[in-house]
């Protein structure tokens, strides 16, 4: 059968981090345990073929995704706050989607790969805001809340990561907004939507430019922010900017990592 003919889940995805699983076949019982995620859902029409290929994909990206924050299993699942759905519980439109009520991070079958990165990071978005505002809402994000200028908790942890947020949304004077900002606002208005430019996409899609830029591949985790479409509309951070927020988005997450492990 030609390659265009196989479903993306069965086209090989590129990956180079050390090896996880050894060879062998995990399942999703196994990175639930391990991780410590709430629950996962699997769809009715994922077989069990789509379903041993998908756990093995899931479980090498989350281990590489690890790997490259710093962090404990733990923070990975969000404190076991975290689900996840495959094939099940998405967005009609979207091959991927950070449920914010049910608190599930779903991709398609299909075309999910590539989103993870992105995902999570919504779903940290939404964790992290009560423990960053001293007053929010259960349906809130860190990123969207920050814009609002709320009082904050006093934290080093929370200066960090308000640093990372008036590096991604303002300029270096502080005055006005990142250039960063201004290309996905350009990009919003050229396609007449408001999506690029909402915070917690700049935020996620940082997140994801972050990731992609590590030794580290995996394209099951992220994909797509350098050569694809989307990349070049220049919705990404770019030159300085991008290697700036990459080197504090991950020093976040590795003081964050170590202050766990003490």
């Amino acid at each position: 059968m030609p390659a265009s003919k196989i479903s993306r889940l069965h086209q090989p995805y590129y990956r180079n981090g050390p090896s996880h699983r050894d060879g062998a076949d995990v399942s999703f019982h196994d990175i639930v345990k391990l991780f410590g995620f709430r629950t996962v859902t699997i769809g009715k029409w994922v077989n069990n073929q789509e379903q041993q290929l998908a756990a093995n994909l899931f479980f090498d990206a989350l281990c590489d995704l690890m790997d490259i924050l710093g962090v404990p299993e733990q923070v990975i699942s969000l404190n076991g706050s975290l689900s996840l759905a495959f094939g099940s519980g998405g967005s009609k439109h979207s091959s991927a989607h950070y449920d914010s009520t049910r608190l599930t991070l779903a991709l398609a079958k299909n075309a999910g790969g590539g989103a993870l990165a992105h995902e999570w990071m919504h779903a940290f978005d939404h964790y992290i805001c009560d423990k960053l505002f001293i007053h929010s809402t259960a349906d809130e994000f860190a990123s969207v809340a920050w814009l609002t200028d709320r009082e904050q908790r006093q934290h080093p942890l929370n200066q960090k990561l308000n640093d990372i947020f008036t590096t991604i949304f303002l300029s270096s004077d502080k005055r006005a907004a990142s250039e960063y900002v201004e290309r996905s606002a350009l990009a919003d208005r050229h396609l007449d939507n408001f999506y690029y430019a909402q915070p917690q996409e700049l935020l996620a899609r940082a997140f994801e430019a972050s990731i992609q830029d590590q030794q580290i591949k995996n394209a099951f985790l992220v994909q797509g922010t350098k050569q694809s479409p989307e990349a070049k509309l220049g919705i990404y951070p770019q030159a300085k900017l991008r290697q700036i927020i990459s080197l504090k988005l991950l020093d976040y997450f590795r003081y964050l990592g170590q202050a766990i492990n003490k």
